[in-house]
């Protein structure tokens, strides 16, 4: 049955095609998308207009500001609009002006040199205009790819960001890969090829480029090309990609880029390419990354951990290999799930669980949204999936049975069972036949089971996932909806006071099933029709318990209510609020008792009222727990019905109200009558509804609030001014009445209406026919009669208390505020914003800046009193009155803040409340939405939810709002608070502050100087609590604003030198922790949230163009027109100005600080702070002044760490800003003479140079030492190239060089040619104190143990020699050699550094001066090396990698002889011969593949020696070696190496070995550590030789990018040989290296043809007489099948191989083999890998029953004979067989296996060793099974139960 019968395949409706014709004549263009929501807002008339008129500002403003070159404010604030825009009304455009605005966001994005903060504001703006890639084909827009990765590049691989040169914020990387990835569909059809052009010649695997290219590829390679484009798109890349991909064996970090571009690729087109060959290999690598444990002795190597592929990638690109002819997809994937199942048991546990999870509860929605693309979605632009790949029917049912078995155990693991219910909830959309019933048989066994409650959590989480699908039913699932009321009855129970998760987890229950489901009693239908199929007759008489449900749900809940009154749950001290929980539960009530009523029919809803009411007002609730949850049930039942409740609740409450309130003492008590209260609360929440229904009891309502408003009881008045907010509300407000799912309510069944019809149905959009309130006349009449009666005699007493013509106590003035508050709350709808005169010049612009106002329903009525204006002239005398008089009356401050917050933003609706509410409502749409037909198939209740958010959106859109005065008072009043005596005052104060300062435009400009004035130094008479609410003021919230770091020079030039100062106020005291703590803050802040300001800010020409073709574009007509050429003339003029007013104010800040920290009264705290500051300040647009220069090399050698460190840093960078640029030319490499002539020499092989690797036209790069530079004419010819990954793959179409030293920047520059900041370095790196006193501070320990090589340090000493030559080497050089024979650690680090900046530094100097260098060098390495120590060989390491990094090989050729001068020769012990191989190993790894002649060198010089005696050199040379060979790699398209080749290496090695090949006696590591003279038998040298190899292998394993599987195969035979069986504890390293090489060799992963080979050996070790080898054989074979699953699968042979080697070894005469060959054998059955089939089974079951011969009786004494028989050992191997099959399967019972059980019964009672494995296994079956025994009991026969209860009960001991 197919989907598309239950709904018709979406084509566009007749009403849409009419909505397009519409919106053309009211709107004069087709909207690309808008928000449909917006048309079901009550006003919606208003709306085109209004949205007409704010498009065309945007046009016009976005166009004439860039037109006029301001980017700031102007473009800023218009993009910022745009963006507002399209929150609100969508992409309510014409596609015309899409294009357009996509174009001119993209130009001001790639602006060079744009400050960072603005190109993160416009790429957010671009991201959300394209993320709806169908509205824009790539015929509408194509943007060119390269700015975008000059973009990249120049963020990500910043040059000067580590020298602290540039500031970024960490969110940039995120948001210009969202960029790239949304502006990728529209590169030209040209890019792919120019992007492999670029990126190709970077893929040196060995370097860091080749992630850099990958990740190059990954993020820009573009996939969604149409089909007649795929040659100059993915077929350019895919064979070599993939091939790559495939050859890589050892998880490199680069390799995850690739998976996910693959999984892009296949997902973007399906049916175009052919992955069948590579499935196999996917699903292996796919289950290698889980990382799952396999084994018991496993070693994880840590790069599959940190490299493993990403859950979300690996989903996408399964789901999109789905389907197609072949189906071999879902057979590995079916395979995949089977071999994993266990996995997923809730027993099992461990760090690959999270994983797991994710692929489960990711991988169905990823299949149901590949459906929907396929069969639901509109189709666009983009290419269709070919009906060929299109998912079947059948593909899907294969699908989901694949999954069910993991999803269903998965319900109970330990992470939650909220994974398996999301991938329950999209396998119910597809298949609910064979989805729901599973979960049906689980549920209804947890509702009955009382000691369980985790289970029933469960089960019920998972029914929610599938609730719709159940209710729905359909043709796949007719019976779904019959379980419906069973189940509502039955979780009845779970409402529980006792368990509060169950509790919860039940009122969702039934919410969800509510909400889908009229409770409308049609059983009367059964006999009244004819026309029902059989499961609607079983429906509708079901339906009749409807009634019966909702009563017991009623009579739950006031049990609940019962248990959790005050008295009950609360001693009588504690607290009367809520407890979380509490509220909680009472939330949860609430909603869902109301939803169970909105879908109640009238005549269940009268019952249910009756109820209610009567247990409401037959008891007195206290008002704090139980009688907040029975008024919220009341308030519930008032909403649905409101005339029915309210004739019940009103005159009860109002009669009840006044009896009590007759006497009048009442209203002057203290402590009020209980009953009194909850009549009030009770009333309180009743009128919570319709304001039109309301006006009835208007006169009532008003006589009580008379009464009770000024009670004197503060809970008695407080619960007055509920009930008079919630009259105003509800008569004020606009929103819709109804929630049901049915538009229009129930109605019970006629002949034409049947309500089970309307099961499960979404809301239909286009008729969703909201009833809304709107306030009428009369209603809005009421209010303001009500606020003229109430708040304004409370303004005129309080404002007669100012003025002081009234005393009013503390508690009355509280008590009008409280009345003056819920006023403004309840009426703040309809009461006119405030107005005042706007503030003149807070900044100085060019195009207008206006705010928008949206229309929100409301026409404010200007005749009336403004009582917002009037509420904000009684208030503020108050509050100064307040704080002048008293105080400490912090109660009315609270009030008054409040107060102020909402005459300032309340218009009807709280940000707060607003976003939680969108958050549930995205909750609850997520747990019921429907991924697979989309287009917004969600139930009514949702989408009127929906249009409700779209309206209180619109209330809340208040960005960018005028300044007024008014608000400036209001502000500064706020201020005066935030700095005022209590804390909790300044605390709730600045929160109001930060969130009015975002809300008006330029008002922080305005307060700034207001608030540092309290910091002021000079300044007597600021107290602590103000200086400290000015700090606060500064610092900001978490989200908010921080005054202290506003982006913008004018604002920091004041505040930053103003904190500094504040050191020196009198207020200011570092004894308070406090305050220390807030500046500590600051400062932390400030540096977390600098990024780089910008100093220039012009607008390229090509920006402009885009910008005047927006002028010209019409519909809208943009609005105002362009500028006159007058104006651009004055833009220009201002752009410059503004550049050189940035540099000066940049300068003065610089010279403010400066000025701060030459006083020397400065406390230090301040003075680190300072210099904090000045750091942030160096940038790479703009030299640091030169007195901050000279401030920074005289810190250089401050007394204080912290400042020498920072100085350090500075002075680095200022020698990078100081670098003088060297001039590069670009070159084609083929024109390079070197090139030619070693071409030339190979006779034009030269067009083979599509490999990749050691080719002849890159030889001439490499380390040669018949042609190395030893001459100044050498020198000058040679073409140096530095970086070593050019020439390894492909060369650059154009190579940037040098040019010749003659077209260079002078060297040697004389004093006299510098300029000033050069001078003052200079100066001071030539005066020996300096000097002196410099290096003495270098060479001090940091901190003990933790003194490492610092990249800083080397960085400074690189620049200095970089930029003035050898000038300071004679002034360092006697201190170089002093350092160098001092062995302490923090010495050696010192010269490491100094030598490292030299080397570095030296790059451009000539030769003369490069070999004077090494002359002095060497010496001082040779002493260095011999001296050196444990805490300094890694220092030394670093040292010479830094040096030789990025250097052409040549250039350092000194170095490298010198180190390769015998490094192991003994002296000064093994270990300077470790260190010197590992500083030696330091210098070539950074030269990967140029240097193969050293490499060749280095391996021949070892050779002799790997018979090493000394661990620690044993470890290091097989390091060394790795390196050696890392090169040596089997990457496809790639030369043989001319480095050294392993094959070759092993050849050589197993001659060595041969005496221990050879021979068959056990290899003892019994070699005495003394060398004996005597001892050189070739066989201890050849066990020598092994501990080495062994060193190499283990390194190679992790670090190298393809095993070498054939040499590593000729070497396993010896390791199986060695590997110990029995984890001893004798500490034998030869043994354990063994053992870990085995484990670490069978995770590898293996190519296809290599398995054969591997086979072949592990047979013939199998043969071999040491049973440890056997043995380990297994438990080898076990870890590499697991890891190669697929690839072994896929071919026939190796698993026919794998089964008979297993089986022959299940029969070997040791017993230990066959046991673990029956762990090995039971393993393979579990991963599906064999499975039971007849054969085996007959095969089993024959040995078993061997005939054992008869036993003789013995001599008495005779020697007892301990070799088995070989039948006995057959007998044994088929024990060991049956059991294995059952242990096979730890968790269910097959088919076979009753019979197999009664088969090895019979062999209880043989002899050992078979009945112990008898008894293991059966005690395994028990303890494994025992669960879920209820289940697996029916799959045994009676007698079958009775033989195994024998046998599963122990035997009694007394009998």
């Amino acid at each position: 049955m197919t989907i598309s019968n239950i709904i018709e395949v979406e084509e566009p409706h007749l009403g849409e095609c009419n909505m397009k014709k519409e919106a053309f004549e009211l709107l004069g263009f087709v909207p690309q998308k808008d928000i449909v929501y917006n048309k079901l807002l009550p006003y919606k008339d208003k709306l085109d207009e209004e949205s007409n008129e704010i498009l065309a500002q945007i046009k016009g403003n976005l166009g004439r500001a860039v037109q006029l070159r301001e980017i700031w404010p102007g473009v800023l604030f218009w993009t910022r609009k745009l963006s507002t825009y399209m929150r609100l009304y969508g992409r309510k455009f014409s596609k015309e002006d899409h294009v357009l605005f996509v174009k001119l966001v993209y130009e001001l994005v790639t602006i060079p040199k744009l400050e960072i903060s603005m190109m993160q504001s416009f790429a957010r703006l671009l991201i959300s205009l394209l993320k709806k890639k169908e509205l824009l084909s790539r015929d509408d827009l194509e943007l060119p790819w390269r700015p975008l990765y000059e973009l990249q590049d120049r963020i990500l691989y910043s040059k000067t960001e580590h020298l602290g040169l540039n500031w970024f914020p960490s969110s940039v990387e995120a948001v210009l890969k969202a960029l790239i990835k949304n502006c990728r569909p529209y590169f030209p059809e040209s890019a792919t090829q120019e992007m492999l052009d670029e990126w190709k010649p970077l893929m040196c695997p060995f370097d860091v480029t080749m992630q850099r290219a990958m990740g190059y590829f990954e993020l820009f390679l573009p996939t969604t090309l149409p089909r007649e484009l795929h040659d100059k798109g993915f077929k350019l890349w895919f064979d070599d990609l993939i091939k790559l991909w495939v050859s890589v064996q050892n998880l490199p970090s680069w390799e995850v880029h690739l998976v996910s571009l693959f999984a892009r690729l296949a997902n973007d087109n399906i049916g175009y390419i052919d992955w069948d060959p590579y499935i196999p290999k996917i699903f292996t690598r796919i289950l290698r990354s889980l990382n799952l444990p396999v084994g018991s002795s496993q070693m994880l190597v840590s790069r599959y951990l940190t490299n493993a592929y990403d859950i979300s990638h690996v989903v996408i690109w399964i789901s999109a290999l789905l389907g197609g002819p072949s189906k071999q997809t879902q057979t590995q994937l079916s395979g995949f799930f089977n071999s994993i199942a266990s996995f997923f048991y809730p027993s099992n546990h461990g760090r690959w669980l999270m994983k797991l999870m994710k692929l489960l509860q990711r991988l169905p929605a990823s299949v149901v949204r590949r459906l929907h693309r396929e069969r639901y979605r509109t189709p666009t632009w983009l290419s269709p999936i070919p009906e060929s790949h299109r998912l079947s029917e059948q593909d899907i049912t294969d699908f989901v049975e694949s999954m069910k078995q993991p999803v269903l155990l998965a319900m109970f693991s330990k992470t939650g069972s909220l994974d398996a219910a999301q991938a329950l909830q999209n396998l119910a959309l597809l298949r609910p036949e064979l989805v729901i019933p599973p979960v049906l048989e689980k549920t209804y066994p947890a509702m009955e089971t009382l000691t369980e409650p985790h289970q029933l959590i469960a089960t019920l989480s998972c029914m929610i996932g599938v609730a719709r699908s159940l209710v729905t039913g359909g043709q796949g699932f007719p019976e779904g909806p019959t379980h419906m009321l069973p189940l509502l009855m039955r979780a009845l129970p779970g409402v529980d006071p006792n368990d509060f998760r169950k509790c919860m987890i039940t009122f969702q229950f039934i919410a969800t099933f509510v909400t889908l489901v009229p409770l409308v009693d049609c059983s009367a239908a059964v006999q009244a029709r004819d026309d029902l199929t059989q499961v609607e007759k079983e429906l509708c008489s079901a339906s009749a318990e409807f009634e019966d449900f909702v009563l017991q749900f009623i009579d739950r809940c006031f049990a609940l209510i019962d248990t959790s009154t005050l008295e009950q749950t609360r001693e009588e001290m504690e607290t009367e609020k809520m407890t979380n929980l509490e509220s909680l539960v009472e939330l949860g009530l609430s909603s869902t008792f109301s939803t169970i009523l909105t879908q109640c029919s009238m005549k269940i809803f009268q019952v249910a009222l009756e109820k209610m009411f009567n247990f409401a007002t037959t008891k007195i609730f206290e008002t704090h727990v139980a009688g907040r949850m029975v008024a919220d049930m009341c308030r519930a039942a008032a909403k649905c019905h409101p005339a029915e409740a309210l004739k019940l609740f009103v005159p009860h409450c109002c009669n009840a109200i006044l009896h009590l309130t007759a006497n009048e003492e009442v209203l002057n008590e203290e402590e009020l009558d209980k009953e009194l209260m909850w009549n009030l609360q009770l009333l309180s929440e009743v009128t919570r509804v319709d304001g039109d229904k309301l006006l009835l009891y208007s006169s009532q309502l008003v006589q009580i609030l008379q009464l009770t408003l000024h009670l004197k009881c503060k809970m008695g008045y407080n619960l007055a001014c509920k009930l008079l907010y919630h009259i105003l509300r509800s008569t004020s407000l606009i929103y819709p009445t109804d929630y049901c799912s049915v538009p229009g309510g129930f109605q019970q069944h006629t002949n034409k209406y049947l309500p089970i019809k309307d099961w499960g149905r979404p809301g239909d959009l286009w008729n969703l026919d909201i009833q809304w309130h709107m306030p009428n006349a009369e209603e809005k009449e009421f209010v303001f009669c009500l606020l003229d009666l109430l708040l304004k005699p409370e303004l005129q007493r309080l404002q007669r208390h100012t003025q002081g013509e009234q005393d009013i106590s503390r508690d009355d003035v509280l008590q009008s505020l409280s009345i003056v508050h819920h006023c403004l709350l309840g009426a703040g709808s309809l009461l006119p914003p405030l107005h005042g005169e706007p503030v003149p010049e807070l900044i100085d612009n060019m195009v207008q800046l206006y705010e928008t106002n949206v229309y929100t329903g409301v026409d404010y009525d200007l005749s009336r009193e403004n009582y917002r204006e009037d509420i904000c002239k009684a208030i503020r005398p108050l509050l100064h009155h307040t704080l002048e008089h008293s105080e400490d009356d912090t109660k009315s401050l609270f009030s008054i803040i409040k107060i102020i917050n909402d005459l300032l933003h309340f218009k009807g609706s709280h940000k707060h409340e607003f976003d939680s509410r969108w958050k549930s409502f995205s909750l609850v749409k997520k747990s019921m939405e429907n991924r697979l037909h989309g287009s917004k198939q969600h139930i009514r209740a949702l989408l009127i939810d929906r249009v409700m958010l779209q309206h209180e959106l619109r209330n809340l859109t208040m960005e960018g709002c005028d300044y007024m005065t008014i608000h400036q008072d209001l502000i500064n009043d706020l201020l005066r608070l935030s700095t005022s005596r209590y804390s909790q005052v300044r605390s709730k104060a600045q929160n109001v502050l930060f969130t009015a300062l975002g809300t008006y435009n330029f008002c922080c400009r305005d307060i700034i100087p207001a608030v540092l004035k309290y910091l002021d130094p000079n300044r007597t008479d600021v107290t602590q609590q103000q200086f400290k609410g000015a700090l606060y003021c500064l610092l900001g919230s978490n989200s908010g604003i921080c005054l202290a770091n506003l982006q913008y020079w004018d604002c920091i030039a004041v505040t930053w030198p103003a904190i500094v100062r504040s050191g020196m106020s009198p207020s200011m005291s570092l004894e308070k922790p406090s305050v220390v703590r807030l500046f500590d803050d600051l400062a932390d802040k400030i540096h977390r949230q600098y990024e780089t300001i910008g100093i220039d800010f012009s607008i390229p020409e090509s920006c402009v163009d885009v910008a005047l073709k927006l002028m010209k574009s019409s519909n809208p007509e943009p609005t105002p027109r362009a500028a006159s050429e007058q104006e651009e003339l004055e833009g220009t003029q201002r752009e410059q100005q503004k550049y050189k007013d940035s540099v000066q104010k940049y300068e003065k800040l610089v010279a403010d600080l400066l000025d701060c920290l030459s006083d020397r009264n400065m406390p230090w705290k301040f003075e680190q702070i300072a210099i904090g500051f000045l750091t942030l300040m160096l940038r790479d647009d703009h030299p640091l002044p030169s007195s901050a220069v000279l401030f920074f090399v005289q810190s250089l050698n401050h007394d204080s760490l912290l400042v020498r460190n920072a100085a350090i840093s500075a002075v680095s960078g200022i020698l990078k800003q100081l670098k003088r640029p060297h001039k590069k030319v670009a070159v084609n490499p083929f024109d390079i003479s070197e090139l030619k002539n070693s071409q030339q020499s190979c006779d034009g092989v030269g067009l083979r140079c599509l490999m990749a690797g050691d080719r002849p036209d890159n030889q001439w790069l490499q380390y040669n030492s018949s042609r190395l530079p030893r001459s100044q004419q050498d020198w000058d010819e040679c073409c140096f190239i530095e970086k070593t990954h050019w020439g390894y793959s492909t060369w650059p179409r154009k190579l940037m060089l040098y040019a010749p030293p003659e077209e260079q920047p002078k060297q040697d520059k004389s004093r006299e040619e510098m300029n000033e900041s050069e001078q003052i370095i200079y100066d001071h790196f030539s005066d020996q104190l300096f000097i002196d006193q410099l290096v003495k501070f270098l060479s001090l320990e940091d901190l003990k143990g933790n003194d490492k090589f610092s990249p800083l340090r080397f960085c400074l000493f690189k620049g200095l020699f970089r930029n003035f030559d050898d000038a300071f080497l004679p002034l360092l050089k006697p201190h170089m050699e002093r350092l160098v024979t001092d062995s302490h650690e923090s010495t050696q680090r010192c010269v490491a550094e100094i030598i490292s900046g030299l080397i570095r530094g030296s790059k451009h100097w000539s030769y003369s001066k490069v070999e004077k260098l090494w002359t002095l060098l060497c010496p001082l390495l040779r002493t260095a090396l011999s001296n050196i120590t444990i805490e300094t060989y890694a220092d030394w390491g670093t040292c010479i990698a830094t040096a030789c990094e990025s250097r052409d090989p040549r250039k350092l050729h000194w170095l490298f002889e010198l180190l390769m001068e015998s490094p192991v020769n003994g002296e000064g012990g093994s270990f300077v011969d470790a260190c010197r191989l590992y500083v030696l190993q330091g210098g070539l790894a950074q030269q990967e593949w140029r240097v193969p002649e050293l490499l060749h060198r280095l391996l021949q010089y070892l050779e002799p020696k790997l018979t090493q005696v000394y661990k620690n050199v044993r470890e290091r040379i097989g390091s060394v070696l790795t390196y050696i060979f890392m090169i040596d790699v089997n990457l496809p398209h790639t030369q043989p190496t001319t480095s050294p080749r392993i094959g070759e290496f092993t050849e050589r090695v197993l001659a060595r070995l041969k005496p221990l090949t050879e021979g068959e006696e056990e290899i003892q590591n019994h070699v005495v550590e003394e060398n004996i003279k005597g001892d050189h038998d070739e066989r201890t040298q050849a066990i020598k030789l092994l501990k080495t190899v062994l060193k190499w292998m283990m390194t190679s394993a992790g670090r190298s990018f393809s095993s070498a599987v054939p040499e590593q195969l000729r070497l396993l035979p010896l390791l199986f040989k060695i590997a110990p069986v029995e984890n001893d504890d004798s500490y034998d390293e030869m043994k354990r290296d063994a053992k870990t090489c085995l484990s670490l060799m069978s995770q590898g992963l293996l190519y296809s043809e290599q398995i054969p080979q591997v086979l072949s050996a592990l047979e013939e070790i199998s043969r071999s007489s040491s049973w440890h080898a056997r043995y380990t054989v297994l438990s080898y074979l076990q870890i590499m099948v697991f890891y190669n699953l697929f690839t072994f699968l896929c071919d026939a042979k190796a698993v026919s191989d794998v089964r008979a080697l297993v089986l022959r070894l299940l029969e070997d005469e040791q017993l230990e083999v066959r046991e673990m060959a029956a762990t090995t054998l039971s393993g393979f059955l579990q991963c599906n890998f064999l499975s039971i089939d007849e054969p085996m089974q007959s095969h089993f079951e024959s040995l078993s029953k061997t005939r054992l011969p008869k036993r003789k009786r013995r001599e008495w004494g005779s020697v007892v004979d301990t070799i088995p028989s070989a039948d006995l050992v057959r007998r044994h191997a088929g024990v060991l067989g049956l059991s294995a099959c059952i242990l096979s399967s730890p968790y269910d019972v097959p088919t076979w296996m009753p019979q197999i059980l009664m088969g090895l019964s019979a062999h209880l009672n043989d002899t050992q060793p078979i009945e112990m494995t008898v008894k293991k296994t059966l005690s395994d079956f028990r303890r494994t099974h025992h669960d879920n025994w209820q289940e697996h009991k029916q799959k045994f026969t009676d007698d079958q139960l009775l033989v195994l209860t024998d046998l599963l009960v122990s035997p009694c001991y007394y009998a």
